[in-house]
């Protein structure tokens, strides 16, 4: 295979069954989601007259492997996908689907045999909470996982040695048409004051990319007869775990604290800088991450965009991203809390945009 073209393998441990595939993430572009295709090696004498199965499974789970009682798991599958593979159900060159698979079976011989799945529009995306440090285990996710295996019919249960398994991941990429810049606003009216203080705050896009600086404008009138003081800027990360429940995880993941004071009769405009990073939060449990590959990082979980007409109860976990921008409003009689909330998306862009993107970063960071 080309460098270019990276194929991931891996077999059982008593070498019946081996799995090839060219990508382990697969996107889902809303109106439809890549198909999962590959190939399947397999060793005639090691499966001692077995038929081979492969299976595509999505999993939710929501506690550790310990945790599990009296024989009962937490987890959840909320798809799986059994299909023969060996001996075949209908002639192998009308089983393949991609260039990929073609060239797999040239190299691999007479013993390859092709699979392909279509995933259903409406699962999650892969999405996992970060354990506490001293945790261990498996912990809350949506996992997805491609599952190679030999038996004598598909209800079988299949043995550790003649099965393989090998993660994958279904994605979400930005929307490459922004939308309308995200704003919002508050007037507040206080007793024994003739005018209202005004608070409004504006992205400047909304969609932002991981690891991109986000610019927030702070626009105050304060006509009020109260003194603005302690702004703080903060971006949380909401999550709501809606498989199994209504839990809803709301993480401030970036924050700034200001020193700026509005006093009555002033104003004041000034745009603060905050940049959400995993970096700066790997020790807060309970933060929803993108789905990771073993060996792999990872970062925050990108906002979920949901379709149409699809049930948000099987979707397992929901993530969006919003700025809060809160002052004080402090006076003789008393301080009021003031506070707007500006929603954005957080997110990875497209392979090709992301390379015009970082190109677009050197440029303008490159010595005039």
């Amino acid at each position: 295979m080309s460098p270019k073209h990276p194929v991931y393998k891996k077999f059982s441990r008593d070498k019946s069954v081996g799995v090839y595939m060219g990508r382990r993430d697969f996107v889902d572009h809303c109106d439809t989601v890549d198909p999962v295709d590959g190939v399947l090696l397999i060793d005639p004498e090691q499966l001692k007259g077995r038929k081979v199965y492969v299976m595509l499974s999505c999993t939710f789970r929501y506690g550790r492997d310990d945790m599990d009682v009296m024989g009962l798991a937490f987890q959840r599958d909320v798809f799986l996908c059994t299909r023969q593979v060996y001996p075949p159900l209908q002639d192998r060159e009308r089983c393949i689907h991609t260039q990929l698979q073609e060239r797999l079976l040239h190299k691999l011989g007479h013993n390859a045999h092709p699979f392909f799945f279509e995933f259903p529009d409406n699962l999650p995306c892969s999405v996992a909470l970060q354990p506490a440090p001293t945790d261990a285990g498996k912990h809350c996710a949506v996992e997805f996982e491609v599952k190679a295996f030999c038996a004598e019919n598909q209800d079988e249960k299949a043995h550790k040695r003649s099965s393989v398994r090998l993660a994958i991941r279904k994605v979400q990429y930005a929307p490459e048409k922004q939308g309308v810049a995200p704003s919002n606003e508050t007037t507040c009216e206080f007793v024994m004051s003739d005018k209202p203080l005004h608070m409004r705050v504006t992205l400047e896009k909304e969609t932002y990319y991981h690891g991109e600086p986000i610019s927030v404008t702070v626009d105050i009138d304060n006509g009020s007869n109260k003194d603005v003081k302690n702004i703080t800027v903060s971006v949380e990360q909401i999550t709501n775990v809606v498989l199994y429940s209504n839990d809803k995880y709301v993480k401030t993941v970036a924050y700034e604290e200001s020193t700026d004071t509005v006093p009555s009769g002033t104003s004041l405009k000034k745009v603060y800088t905050l940049c959400p990073l995993l970096a700066d939060n790997r020790e807060r449990r309970g933060l929803a991450l993108d789905g990771k590959l073993k060996h792999e990082d990872t970062n925050l979980a990108s906002s979920s965009i949901v379709k149409a007409d699809v049930l948000k109860e099987i979707l397992g976990m929901l993530v969006s991203y919003r700025v809060v921008v809160k002052a004080a409003a402090s006076g003789l009689i008393g301080s009021s809390e003031v506070a707007v909330e500006v929603p954005f998306l957080l997110m990875h862009p497209k392979p090709e945009v992301r390379l015009r993107w970082i190109w677009s970063l050197r440029t303008l960071s490159a010595p005039a």
